[in-house]
């Protein structure tokens, strides 16, 4: 069950992402928070992976470190560990695309299991969200992305294939079937 904690959590991290929309689109971006936690709640994440869903973009998008320190101390160790490997660049400004996501990638196997829960719940809502939108617009999608059609497809591509190894399962085959419609 959820307690308080996961109350405070959500009001905070919609108090953070109040203003922000998804990539190219107009929906609010606490819905990105949202689905995340749920993915994480639906494949038997705790609580404090529920919580590292709703805050994983804190830090990356909110304030950096002190956002960080701030979600270490309202909601602990375990919670703020999540963020962190959630982040893929602590740097100011941050190194460019495809370098940044190489390095992530290749740490990705050495992420605890319960980072590896909520990173994958991200990567999966945001597969299906492209998946959603390609299908709607066609190439004119790719414009959207620092990757482009060609980069997005290949980080996806290259995401679905690290969980398949490191966490398999019903999740891990969800980002592969949204994967493989749009990188076709």
């Amino acid at each position: 069950m959820l307690t308080n904690r996961y109350d405070e959590a959500f009001r905070y991290a919609h108090d953070l992402h109040r203003h922000q929309l998804r990539k190219g689109t107009t929906i609010p971006y606490i819905s990105h928070l949202m689905s995340v936690a749920s993915l994480v709640i639906e494949h038997g994440g705790s609580e404090d992976q529920a919580i590292g869903a709703l805050l994983h973009d804190a830090a990356e998008d909110q304030g950096g470190q002190e956002t960080l320190d701030e979600i270490r101390m309202r909601f602990g160790p375990a919670v703020a560990d999540i963020v962190y490997d959630c982040t893929d660049s602590w740097d100011e400004p941050k190194p460019s695309w495809r370098p940044r996501k190489e390095l992530y990638l290749a740490k990705l196997p050495q992420k605890s299991p319960q980072s590896l829960l909520v990173s994958l719940a991200d990567k999966t809502h945001n597969a299906e969200a492209i998946l959603f939108d390609f299908r709607l617009q066609g190439d004119k999608l790719w414009e959207r992305f620092n990757g482009g059609a060609e980069g997005t497809r290949w980080y996806y591509q290259s995401l679905a294939e690290v969980y398949r190894n490191v966490m398999p399962g019903r999740l891990s085959d969800r980002l592969e079937r949204a994967v493989a419609q749009f990188s076709v």
